[in-house]
């Protein structure tokens, strides 16, 4: 399956909650979905007797997840098979395991608005881990990690801009952020308590369960 490359808020709108898609714009009052929070397509489709059913509301959290953090189906699946050989539950683990791609860590260190334009970053070479360039959004951190800007890139005007506006009072307490020097860290791996993320992941292994 290829990668969306549609209008996001179209997903917001399918999945009926804020995916956080397009950074600074979702809680604000520009958000499509605070005018229009029906599905896209048309006509609002008919709903059968009882609603929608218990596969369909596993299918709608599943997607969230994977909207969410910009993942294919098949990379889904694979972290999904990794989770379940975790020491701690099946959906506290594959949280945490889409917490540490490095794409999500650029976002939560607040150098991308979005975890689209963080992955863009990093595809681009612009991100060091432990002071070698890598380019690859799914890598995992680990704790102890160093997370910095590639020298060269300091001296765009987008880095400058995201220096200026970068807040470490919004970085969550799994990650450390030294603002003079642009530079993050991972003081340690994070918990579901650390994911202020509203998802039902016990949905999501019921979804693949079957």
């Amino acid at each position: 399956m290829a990668r969306y490359t549609g209008p996001v808020c179209r997903l917001c709108r399918r999945s009926g909650d804020k995916l956080m898609l397009k950074g600074d714009r979702c809680p604000s009052p520009k958000c499509p979905l605070e005018k229009r929070s029906t599905p896209p397509g048309g006509r609002q489709p008919q709903r059968r007797r009882g609603g929608v059913s218990d596969r369909g509301i596993q299918l709608r959290e599943k997607q969230k997840v994977r909207f969410s953090y910009g993942v294919l189906e098949r990379q889904f699946r694979r972290f999904f098979a990794e989770a379940k050989r975790g020491p701690s539950t099946t959906g506290e683990n594959l949280l945490v395991l889409l917490e540490r791609r490095l794409d999500n860590v650029v976002y939560r260190l607040g150098f991308a608005d979005s975890r689209a334009q963080a992955r863009q970053l990093v595809r681009h070479g612009h991100i060091l881990v432990n002071g070698r360039k890598t380019d690859i959004p799914s890598f995992l951190v680990r704790s102890g990690d160093v997370v910095k800007w590639r020298e060269t890139s300091t001296k765009t005007e987008y880095y400058k801009r995201i220096a200026e506006e970068v807040d470490e009072g919004f970085v969550p307490a799994w990650l450390g952020l030294d603002k003079e020097s642009m530079t993050g860290r991972v003081l340690n791996l994070p918990g579901r308590d650390d994911i202020d993320a509203l998802f039902n992941e016990k949905a999501v292994i019921e979804y693949y369960s079957r």
